[in-house]
């Protein structure tokens, strides 16, 4: 009410001011030249046309992928006995390796729900629940096989290739309202280092950043490009209010795909592990210590060393190293070498580079299944990532 009042008493000083104005108009003298407008010499305005195409084209796009959009509603029972209903959004997709239809979405949507508990609903309004799920927490993706009906899927796209700047669409189903689609740009890449759970279980981090309206339930929907391909899965907002304020982030399509195939190709991921434990504080003041003009790439803190050699071990890797370098990608930080190394392929050579008494060295190294090295001591602890 104090607003509205507050308007009002704005307005009627304006209306005061403008009738106090008004009565000395009389007494003002416009100058022709100077101040009047020949609105018949205004140049035209330029042709709607590319407004309009580029409107049907988004008309279109939004018609090719909204039958392979699915809303979910899960039912998850707590310890208390209390049910936790979960609203979210996914995409059909199928696979070049495995037959099958799938329902890419996040792990956080289904959480801890029974397969009878996870309610799907295509575009057509075909209902059903899924027959099998897979589930990734270190991503936040999950796969949910259903019943192969024929249905139009989407098509990965190549994530690198997405620019900043670049048009998207978010599709999924914000605050319930299923089949919504907005629009953004993508605002920034490589967002790591995001806590998105209590326990900080997500650790392959490297979200796609977009001002395409996210909100509740958009958590699993495809982030597509102006092709009509999907480069990203909507995972999460940074919000203050808990809607929308232009911040929402996206998992990169090639780390979701790559996550996707290994699900229901091998039940799990099969993350690469080189064995080391790295500095999350790594700054200024020490890389000046180990002769480096600025930090970056990812320093060494420990190399594990176990009775099953590890690949760092047998390579030569040193604490203080600083690992700059990754198969021929230059190291950001600490969190991009874990995305590199988990995801890496297992078994085949690798070579890195890292910064030791002020030069550069490289090393080979071939990368193992980190479930080899698991073991009642490791698995509360954060060297099973690295």
């Amino acid at each position: 009410m104090a607003r509205h009042t507050h308007t009002i008493l704005i307005a009627s000083a304006m209306l005061s001011i403008g009738l106090a104005a008004g009565g000395h108009l009389q007494s003002l003298q416009l100058t022709h030249q100077a101040n009047a407008v020949n609105y018949n010499n205004r140049q035209p305005y330029g042709s709607a046309e590319p407004l309009i195409q580029s409107g049907q084209h988004i008309a279109r796009l939004s018609g090719e992928i909204m039958p392979a959009a699915v809303h979910i509603q899960a039912t998850m029972r707590k310890s208390s006995g209390t049910r936790v209903e979960e609203t979210g959004s996914g995409v059909l997709m199928r696979s070049n390796k495995v037959k099958g239809l799938f329902v890419v979405t996040n792990n956080h949507v289904i959480g801890t729900a029974q397969l009878s508990e996870i309610d799907l609903r295509t575009q057509d309004g075909r209902e059903f629940h899924p027959i099998r799920a897979y589930r990734d927490g270190e991503t936040d993706i999950a796969v949910l096989q259903i019943q192969d009906f024929g249905a139009v899927t989407g098509t990965w796209g190549d994530s690198d290739d997405v620019g900043i700047g670049n048009y998207v669409l978010a599709v999924g189903s914000p605050f319930g309202l299923s089949q919504s689609i907005t629009m953004g740009i993508v605002s920034a890449k490589g967002r790591r280092d995001l806590t998105l759970t209590d326990d900080r279980s997500v650790t392959n981090q490297d979200f796609i950043q977009t001002d395409a309206a996210i909100n509740p339930g958009n958590s699993g929907g495809p982030l597509i490009d102006v092709q009509g391909n999907v480069v990203g899965i909507n995972t999460a907002i940074a919000s203050n209010s808990g809607g929308n304020e232009g911040i929402g982030f996206s998992i990169p399509s090639n780390l979701a795909r790559t996550v996707f195939e290994q699900l229901i190709k091998y039940g799990r991921v099969r993350r690469a592990y080189l064995g080391v434990e790295l500095d999350d504080n790594f700054d200024a003041p020490t890389a000046q210590r180990l002769g480096m003009k600025r930090a970056f790439g990812a320093r060494v803190t420990k190399v594990y060393r176990t009775r099953q050699r590890t690949p760092a071990e047998i390579a030569g890797v040193r604490p203080d190293d600083v690992i700059v370098n990754f198969n021929g990608v230059s190291v950001i930080d600490e969190n991009h070498l874990i995305n590199l190394v988990s995801l890496a392929d297992i078994g085949q050579p690798v070579q890195i580079e890292v910064f030791r008494g002020g030069r550069r060295q490289s090393l080979q190294l071939k990368l193992t299944d980190r479930e080899h090295y698991q073991t009642a001591l490791d698995a509360g602890g954060s060297f099973l990532t690295r």
